[in-house]
């Protein structure tokens, strides 16, 4: 039966009027005021930065957007776009054409499609799915919930999708959490976040898009919070609980965060928006869930970052090896905030000091703020949301990775998008600057046969087979080791690296690249390096580069081949080190503990199944390198439908 006191006691100010309740409503000159003069305070540090577009300094993103492919045919595959006409982001996946080529549609074949499904990355049977939802650890069970279409392999119809794991690997399909099915929620059941209240009780607040298409804040909770599968949801009476405050556009208002206490004993939520170009996080205080004041000032503001969704704020320890409760705060906890841009839909951290009297946070580095640094993963991955998982005392990841294929590939195969395989997130120490990001430990629960190979050594200009069977479902560790000669030998160069803009893997240069060549077929005409490149300026300092080149990954005319790729920080005494998973059409890879991040969909024709292979490969002009390596083949994860679940089988 329905919990009939789901939440906190309830102020008798509680109500449906659609236009929000007198709190959201407070003091909108106030609000604006603040922005204001937040812009004036950052737009020093915006404007030192303007000049610097590309990887070159690590600090600074990479634009990975090219131009889209002419719609004049139908064979043409440029998707419909659907998504901004109701305020969301355009969460179909795009081609990357050049100089607006026509893209013409590769005859692929049942073999190749059923390839590309993973084996132990999470996705539902069949059709759509995008961001992560609401994940939580709850009475034994994981839960996530995740936007998904039920109806076919693009975005559209979104509603929540539904799982439960025992250990973040192999996952139980449960029947759809919400659908959209009333006024606040009839264009969308959008992104939303869990809280745990102190009573073990969980309250969801999620973003819906109405029936006129503005975005508002609902409340849900469990219709039985002694089930530890949470199959059925209530949504509040008098729904929406929030509505876009004056100086706020009706489309520019999504993605409730968890809430964390304060200590007024006030829960506390930000929510992604925008005012002109300038991305912000608004707050807003609560006692119930269901009456909200909000603050005059906001989280945080970055001049130039467009759209801030899926905005992310967490603590994480400077002392501490586990991850935080989202409440905790103190003298040796930092925070983090993360925002994906709408504008070139990647996802930005940036740590820094919060300060709960005012509701503000402040980066450490200005120079890597939110939008403007660091990013979580630089290849194909967005909408990340953490939670924190009292289970094991860590904070966990998820994000969403998309499509860079056609949409008509996609349609003919039945199913869009995976998400990554969790991953834990904790604060560098030795840098100060940077998260670390590490698979969670239970994937290793699918490794099989394991291989060794120790102190390889990959002369310049060669490649190096590694007989491992075949290479579609892999976890590699590998350490390399460069030639101090050549290090010290090579002159310097004022000439500047950057993984996306110099070339690839055929670009040679003294000190790089090198590294591993994933899902490459006997002859090398498909191949996808993930590599180190060592660039040696003219005063002799060294910058090292993380870099995936998917230039050749496939002979495919409709795939997204770009090179991914940015600066990843490698200390004194720091072998180069790096990770991979290798799950058929995914490679996510780890360097330097998880310091730089960069997820790729490859798509290739030929090495796929038993044709797959991996290789060392070293294409320097002057070094040679030696490299360790343990590579374990993979286990497939078991991701079926609950027994019970006649819906969706």
């Amino acid at each position: 039966m329905v919990d009939t006191r789901p939440f906190l006691p309830v102020s008798s100010h509680a109500g449906s009027d659609p236009t929000g309740p007198s709190e959201n409503r407070r003091k909108p000159m106030k609000l604006q005021l603040s922005i204001f003069f937040v812009l004036l305070t950052v737009g020093f540090f915006a404007a030192l930065l303007t000049s610097n577009n590309g990887s070159d300094n690590g600090f600074v993103k990479e634009n990975e957007h090219g131009s889209l492919a002419s719609p004049s045919s139908e064979k043409q595959l440029r998707p419909v776009s659907r998504g901004p006409a109701v305020g969301v982001s355009e969460k179909s996946n795009r081609l990357f054409a050049k100089d607006n080529e026509n893209q013409l549609a590769y005859p692929w074949n049942n073999s190749m499609l059923s390839w590309q499904r993973t084996a132990f990355h999470f996705q539902p049977e069949k059709n759509w799915m995008n961001d992560p939802n609401g994940p939580l650890f709850y009475k034994g069970w994981y839960h996530f919930f995740y936007q998904y279409n039920p109806h076919a392999a693009v975005w559209g119809d979104i509603v929540w999708g539904h799982a439960v794991s025992k250990d973040l690997i192999h996952w139980l399909h449960l029947p759809l959490a919400m659908v959209a099915d009333q006024w606040y929620d009839k264009n969308g059941v959008w992104t939303g976040s869990a809280t745990i209240l102190p009573d073990g009780k969980v309250v969801m607040l999620y973003t819906g898009s109405t029936t006129e298409n503005v975005q508002v804040q609902n409340l849900a909770y469990p219709a039985d919070h002694s089930d530890p599968l949470l199959i059925n949801w209530v949504k509040y009476s008098g729904n929406p609980v929030l509505v876009p405050p004056p100086g706020i556009l009706d489309k520019d208002f999504r993605d409730p965060t968890t809430a964390w206490l304060t200590s007024e004993g006030k829960w506390r939520i930000t929510i992604g928006s925008k005012i002109n170009k300038t991305g912000i996080a608004l707050v807003y205080d609560t006692k119930d869930f269901i009456n909200y004041e909000l603050l005059d000032g906001i989280l945080h503001a970055v001049p130039g970052t467009g759209m801030w969704e899926c905005v992310d704020f967490f603590p994480v320890s400077k002392t501490e090896e586990n991850g935080l409760d989202t409440s905790v705060n103190g003298p040796s906890v930092k925070h983090v905030v993360k925002a994906s841009l709408d504008d070139d839909r990647h996802d930005y951290y940036s740590i820094g000091t919060y300060h709960e009297k005012n509701g503000t946070w402040i980066p450490d580095e200005p120079k890597i703020d939110v939008g403007i640094g660091l990013r979580y993963d630089y290849g194909i991955y967005y909408a990340a949301k953490t939670f924190y998982d009292q289970n094991k005392n860590r904070r966990v990841l998820w994000g969403w990775i998309g499509e860079s294929d056609s949409e008509a590939a996609d349609m003919q195969k039945g199913w869009a998008s995976v998400q990554s395989i969790p991953r834990t997130i904790l604060f560098d120490k030795k840098t100060g600057t940077h998260l670390l990001q590490w698979p969670v430990e239970e994937i290793e629960s699918l490794r099989l046969k394991s291989y060794e190979f120790n102190q390889v050594k990959v002369q310049a200009g060669s490649v190096v087979p590694l007989d491992v069977g075949p290479a579609t479902q892999l976890d590699i560790i590998a350490e390399f080791e460069i030639d101090n000669e050549a290090l010290e030998k090579t002159t310097g160069s004022n000439v500047t690296f950057s993984c996306s803009s110099s070339g690839g893997t055929v670009e040679r240069g003294a000190l790089g690249p090198f590294g591993l060549l994933v899902l490459a077929d006997d002859s090398l005409s498909e191949q996808t390096p993930v590599y180190f490149y060592i660039a040696k300026g003219s005063d002799g300092k060294l910058k090292t580069f993380f870099c995936n080149d998917q230039s050749r990954s496939s002979v495919a005319s409709d795939v997204n081949k770009q090179i991914y790729g940015n600066l990843v920080p490698v200390l004194e005494g720091e072998k180069l080190s790096l990770r991979v998973l290798v799950d058929h059409s995914i490679v996510e890879s780890f360097a330097q503990g998880g310091r730089t991040v960069i997820t790729s969909r490859v798509y290739p024709t030929k090495a796929i199944y038993g044709a797959a292979k991996l290789f060392l490969f070293n294409n320097a002009t002057e070094a040679s390198v030696s490299a360790s390596l343990r590579i374990w083949q993979m286990n497939s994860a078991f991701i079926r439908p609950y027994p019970n679940d006649k819906e969706s089988q």
